[in-house]
């Protein structure tokens, strides 16, 4: 059997701290385990029943409880169902097909129908972005919104960083807190998200990302999305050309609203607001 771990001691001990973290989730919420093609998916849902539905997804080597930071703002005054993607650590199926296969979508038309939703709004970050993405331009009536915060996908992958993750990966935990010291630079301090870079560290200790590219989405295809979009972008991502993207999406569709943060990196703060704001259709 495939597997994402590197041992099933590992798998068990990225999960017992994920419980945990969940235990800590600041707003009710309903854990919920939801039958799809790839096979089953966990999701945490919280925020009024009547609020407008998103599905938020998060990055490579994340999990639901990723959201904690922020999660409180979202569900506030928006029905949040956050997806633990397959093939990523957490409690949903480890099965990888190819992102540019037709896969991811068809797995996600599987979560809104169990979900019972036939259209919904979809944040995605990092990873997640782009699978949100994909699923927007093939399933477009069914994405009735689009929120991106630094998506990968839309601007170039940056090589040289990767070339010292690989390096540092050589030297243990010290190489793998650099890593993530490289990835989190301008990310806010706060003992919440500490605590998740934290479990960050112990899942990659364990866990075995993907090592496929990321497909590129260029501009001229941008420019079929139809649904409202705001995206964020971190001038100072190690990991993608996030000038690059905001510049391109702009480009496709410059009616978006696209926010590049200057002084942020890949671990982009001080978004959820806005983001909360659109999705609610600027509803108070």
């Amino acid at each position: 059997m495939t597997t994402v771990y590197r041992s099933a001691a590992g798998a068990e001990a990225v999960r017992r701290r994920y419980d945990v973290l969940l235990d800590r989730w600041p707003v009710p919420a309903e854990p919920r385990t939801l039958a799809t093609r790839l096979g089953d998916t966990f999701a945490v849902v919280s925020g009024p029943v009547d609020a407008p539905p998103v599905v938020a997804l998060q990055g490579s080597g994340g999990t639901a409880a990723h959201w904690l930071p922020d999660i409180a703002t979202l569900a506030g005054r928006l029905r949040v169902h956050a997806v633990d993607a397959p093939g990523e650590p957490g409690r949903t199926v480890e099965a990888r097909p190819p992102l540019g296969s037709p896969a991811y979508a068809e797995w996600l038309d599987d979560v809104l129908d169990a979900l019972e939703l036939p259209r919904a709004a979809f944040l995605g970050t990092s990873l997640g972005g782009w699978w949100a993405l994909d699923f927007a331009l093939r399933r477009p009536e069914r994405v009735a919104a689009l929120a991106l915060v630094n998506p990968a996908g839309i601007g170039r992958r940056r090589v040289a960083p990767l070339l010292k993750f690989a390096a540092y990966s050589l030297f243990g935990d010290w190489g793998r807190r650099r890593s993530l010291a490289m990835v989190a630079k301008g990310s806010p301090a706060d003992p919440e998200r500490r605590e998740l870079g934290e479990f960050t560290l112990a899942t990659f200790e364990h866990f075995k990302p993907r090592l496929e590219a990321v497909p590129v989405v260029p501009v001229e295809r941008l420019r079929e999305l139809v649904m409202p979009v705001q995206a964020h972008f971190g001038a100072h991502d190690v990991l993608l050309d996030q000038r690059d993207a905001a510049a391109k999406l702009r480009q496709a569709r410059p009616d978006a609203d696209v926010r590049l943060a200057e002084d942020a990196g890949h671990f982009l703060p001080g978004w959820a607001a806005a983001v909360t704001e659109f999705l609610n259709g600027g509803r108070s």
